[in-house]
């Protein structure tokens, strides 16, 4: 089965495709290309010390004595900035298997040189 690793997807037949970003995308016209940005729902890892707590004035901070630094642990965390719910993640995994499973169906009817693959009006 395909795999991205280290920024490259490399599929069984041993070929290799470099990406700029870390994954690959279905448009509705069937067209594939690389998700340019994870602006919907993604990960995110950043240092305890870097987390905003809210509970410190910017004048308290500074004039608070600096203890000696310790390794903070990393904190990971989803970023959902539309705010989407379960079922709304759910439904839009099940329109991109569609679309997924449409250019599937339509390369094995049209054959890979067939422009007749992509959902275009001609």
């Amino acid at each position: 089965m395909a795999d991205i690793k280290r920024r490259t997807l490399t599929l069984i037949s041993g070929k290799q495709i470099k990406l700029y970003g870390n994954s690959m995308a279905i448009g509705s016209s069937l067209e594939v290309g690389e998700g340019a940005a994870p602006n919907i729902l993604s990960f995110m890892e950043q240092s305890e010390d870097e987390k905003p707590d809210g509970t410190m004035s910017d004048f308290t901070a500074e004039i608070k004595p600096k203890k000696a630094k310790s390794v903070s642990k990393p904190v990971a965390t989803v970023l959902n900035p539309h705010r989407l719910t379960v079922m709304e993640i759910l439904e839009m995994a099940d329109f991109n298997i569609q679309l997924w499973m449409q250019l599937k169906d339509n390369i094995r009817r049209y054959g890979l040189d067939n422009p007749k693959i992509f959902n275009r009006e001609m």
